[in-house]
């Protein structure tokens, strides 16, 4: 009998439990909806985001348009015989990045230059097939001070550190300031600093410890700019510490000067040159 109840009392439960379900669903299914609806909003809101990138993207015709048009203007005064076929490795992955990077102007004139060289039997082996990846590792501010760096002018930049009075060290405020990126007209000149350590990973360019320029009028526009003087003036309110300017340079490395030929100087004046 006892045996009996038990089963009757675990049927009972089983029921119960069933019977909840329909219930637990109509307490669940208006927020079922509500997160639904919300997916269904974000979803929306991304496609609204990601539609302009159609319309960046270049098709096979935008790019042999383009590619045809600056190649017959970067080779024209080349003799035919001295027109070669550009090697695989350099020109394959150009028409493909030209895709995503088409629409920005600094980027295409890079692989434009980068091609014009491969095809140019006297400057063909400064065509380096990884200067490619390099460019497809850039910003278009990034391209603007190559063009900038290859004008050949000096490049000072400044450090501003706060020394402990105390001689115990420091701790350094503002990293690799210059006016590059205002000269070089990028668009996002504050992110500078940023950009030049892009261009060391790259190997392009490099920031040697303790190398400066000895004329000191150099950096008298650097150190006389409103921000480093603000900066300047804060830490001298600090009783413990005193402002110090490490005043250092840019240099182009062998490769990145390798970079110039080929992707930045404009093909019709590096023939020029030759």
């Amino acid at each position: 009998m006892a045996e009996e109840n038990k089963i009757r009392d675990a049927a009972d439960a089983i029921k119960g439990i069933a019977d909840s379900i329909p219930v637990y669903q109509d307490v669940v299914q208006p927020a079922a909806k509500e997160v639904g609806l919300a997916l269904q909003t974000i979803v929306k809101t991304i496609h609204i985001a990601l539609a302009p990138i159609g319309a960046l993207v270049w098709g096979y015709d935008q790019v042999k348009e383009f590619i045809t048009a600056k190649l017959a203007d970067k080779l024209r005064n080349i003799p035919q015989d001295e027109i070669q076929t550009p090697p695989a490795n350099v020109a394959g992955p150009i028409l493909e990045a030209l895709k995503y990077t088409g629409y920005q102007e600094s980027l295409r004139e890079l692989y434009a230059n980068l091609l014009a060289s491969s095809m140019d039997k006297m400057t063909a082996l400064k065509a380096h097939p990884g200067f490619v990846e390099m460019i497809k590792q850039m910003t278009p501010d990034e391209a603007d001070l190559m063009h900038f760096f290859a004008r050949g002018t000096p490049l000072p930049l400044i450090n501003i550190r706060a020394k402990l009075k105390d001689g115990g060290g420091g701790l350094t405020i503002l990293k690799h300031f210059s006016l590059f990126g205002f000269d070089a007209g990028c668009d996002y000149p504050e992110l500078t600093p940023s950009y030049l350590d892009n261009l060391c990973r790259l190997g392009l360019i490099e920031i040697p410890a303790y190398s400066y320029y000895t004329d000191k009028k150099l950096y008298e526009p650097l150190e006389d700019d409103k921000q480093i003087k603000e900066i300047i003036g804060q830490i001298s309110k600090e009783a413990n510490k005193t402002p110090e300017v490490d005043r250092g340079r840019v240099e182009i490395t062998e490769l990145g000067a390798q970079f110039i030929t080929a992707c930045v100087q404009d093909h019709l004046l590096l023939r020029a040159n030759k």
